[in-house]
């Protein structure tokens, strides 16, 4: 249904913080809100294109759309703030969209939009691809193509899939299965018996298995399969598969539908995204045979972020890519690790803390890591292999830059290398008995993620966790007691206040006064909730479906999470590109008068909901 703007509806304000629209002179933002209708489309209801020369413009301001082709394929999902444009006519162009979620949107004036380009030259920049002598499919591309991370995470794999998968039987020799990989000029194989997937073989396996083994071409072609390989479903976001393949050092990965084998999405097939250098890089990572091998190639991180932060890549993409290298680099040195000791006697579990737990790493991170170790564990007879292996990874992620946690919370220390059953007297009397250092570990181990080793051992143990914190008032006051000790830098006319004296003079810490306070609060929903999500933004998405806050509460957390985030990136980049060390201390004079508004109203947000949160839970 359509209605006009409701005179609750802050639409001028929406359209003063917006990216592009903030642009716009004052005068000229309230000639657009003045034009401006909503409409509200239930969850699969659909919006089509009504005009065949131009694109109806549209400005989502709640919900998910996903845009549709000719074809009424998916092409990709949009998020609140976001335009995008219709048009009838024209095979490549998007002709309808539906909605994901129950959304609202606005049209726009195609006419006022083109005015205001004229008036306000980055504006016209901005708005380049809607330019009416481009098809609205062309500005869609154009209007994502400076995160080419988040294009890969909106864009599912579906859409990037080049070709029919090749599939043969187990039982086919490896010289024919050779020959039809160069007939059809593909670097893998699939293999499949009964319709369902056994097996992968790649050109690298071909010659590193059998020509390099010098084994009998004549032998069947499973001998020499990867079986059961690591799979993506056909509606994952290709962003999963990049992270696939950086962590586990892949570069083939079978898409599935259910049980249907669908296709295959190689390194290649990204190429086109910037970001998939992390494939490379974590390729690389894993082919380094010591720790200075390792020490050399982490040097690229930084140029990573540098480029991440150039193609102005979301601040959820690049935390992502980054936290996967961490991955790959604390992966290689534990394998490392593994042909220097000799394998483990127990099984056990390398877990990550803080923000790599959260894959919200940026190039500037201390470690904080933990390992699980099974129930068998005898200090007297396995005490000397963990400890040693355990100085050795820490050591080697210090080498890399990643440098040793001030509290020394890291695996090398003897508390934090334990079996799984005194792990869980840990957190039993952590959440039992909440006193300040109670809170504080709680703080960094409630946020755990598994790298290496055995899953299981952490799977479990997070859900007994869970269940103690569960709408446990008590220890949920205490949490939000900590939490309210990381407040935003605002002062007491709301203007932002920085530093007045010490090292860090007129700055601001944009982490532990305005990231790691929205980590916070995440995390106090989550335990309240019994919630498993670790990232950040998963957690808001769930606390919101939850109830524990409000959409739009938890749309507006996410939204400056996402802004501090990105703008620490940013100020990070520049420090790396003068040969800086990079840290978290911003000078407000570095950013637009623009983003200093944005900055102050994130802080004000954050602010906001911490009041909310201490008056729900107190003592």
């Amino acid at each position: 249904m359509i209605h006009p703007v409701s005179p609750a509806l802050p639409l001028p304000e929406q359209l003063r913080q917006h990216r592009i629209f903030g642009l716009l002179s004052e005068g000229s933002r309230q000639r657009l809100a003045d034009t401006l209708v909503v409409q509200s489309l239930e969850a699969g209801e659909a919006l089509e294109a009504v005009d065949a020369a131009h694109p109806t413009l549209y400005w989502l301001l709640s919900g998910a759309m996903t845009l549709l082709d000719a074809q009424a394929q998916p092409v990709v999902t949009l998020q609140p703030g976001e335009i995008f444009g219709l048009q009838a006519a024209g095979a490549t162009n998007v002709q309808s969209a539906r909605a994901r979620t129950p959304s609202e949107l606005v049209s726009l004036d195609s006419a006022l939009v083109e005015e205001l380009r004229g008036e306000t030259p980055a504006l016209g920049y901005l708005l380049r691809h809607l330019d009416h002598t481009h098809t609205a499919a062309r500005g869609i591309a154009d209007a994502r193509s400076t995160d080419p991370a988040l294009n890969l995470m909106t864009t599912p794999v579906r859409a990037v899939i080049r070709r029919e998968p090749i599939t043969l039987p187990p039982q086919i020799s490896i010289r024919e299965a050779a020959r039809v990989m160069s007939e059809q000029r593909v670097s893998s194989v699939l293999i499949v018996e009964q319709g369902l997937l056994f097996g992968l073989v790649t050109d690298r396996d071909l010659r590193n298995r059998v020509i390099a083994a010098g084994m009998d071409t004549a032998r069947p072609l499973i001998d020499i399969a990867t079986l059961a390989p690591l799979t993506i479903g056909v509606q994952n976001p290709a962003f999963d598969a990049l992270l696939l393949m950086a962590r586990h050092n892949i570069h083939h990965v079978p898409v599935l539908d259910g049980q249907r084998i669908v296709g295959m999405i190689t390194a290649t097939d990204l190429t086109e995204q910037h970001s998939t250098s992390a494939v490379y890089l974590a390729g690389d990572i894993y082919k380094q045979g010591t720790v200075e091998g390792l020490q050399q190639a982490s040097t690229k991180i930084k140029r990573l972020q540098q480029s991440l932060a150039a193609a102005e890549a979301s601040a959820y993409s690049t935390g992502h890519i980054i936290t996967a290298i961490t991955d790959a680099i604390t992966s290689r040195l534990l394998q490392l690790g593994e042909a220097r000791f000799g394998p483990a006697p127990v099984d056990y579990v390398w877990v990550a803390a803080g923000s790599q737990a959260r894959s919200e790493q940026t190039a500037r991170s201390d470690q904080d890591n933990c390992m699980v170790l099974d129930d068998r564990y005898d200090e007297a007879l396995h005490g000397a292999y963990f400890k040693s292996l355990s100085q050795f990874v820490c050591d080697g992620l210090d080498a890399c830059g990643y440098v040793y946690c001030p509290g020394e919370m890291m695996a090398m220390t003897d508390t934090w290398r334990q079996p799984r059953r005194r792990w869980a007297e840990y957190f039993a009397r952590w959440t039992g008995q909440p006193d300040p250092k109670a809170l504080m570990l709680t703080c960094v181990f409630f946020d755990l993620r598994a790298v290496h080793g055995q899953s299981a051992l952490l799977d479990g143990l997070r859900r007994d966790v869970l269940e103690r914190t569960k709408d446990n008032t008590i220890f949920l006051a205490h949490m939000v007691g900590n939490a309210l000790t990381h407040t935003p830098p605002l002062g007491m006319f709301k203007g932002i206040s920085t530093a007045r004296s010490g090292e860090h003079k007129g700055t601001i810490d944009l982490k532990h006064n305005g990231v790691v306070p929205i980590v916070d609060l995440a995390r106090v929903y989550a335990l309240a909730g019994g919630d498993a999500a670790v990232n950040t933004h998963d957690r808001l998405l769930s606390a919101a479906a939850g109830g524990a806050v409000s959409e739009q509460s938890a749309r507006d957390l996410r939204d400056a999470l996402e802004f501090m985030a990105f703008i620490r990136i940013q100020h990070q980049a520049r420090q790396i590109a003068q040969g800086l060390p990079p840290n978290n201390h911003l000078n407000p004079a570095e950013i637009s008068n623009l983003e200093r508004t944005q900055l102050k109203d994130a802080f004000t947000v954050v602010q906001s909901l911490q009041s909310v949160l201490g008056q729900r839970y107190h003592f």
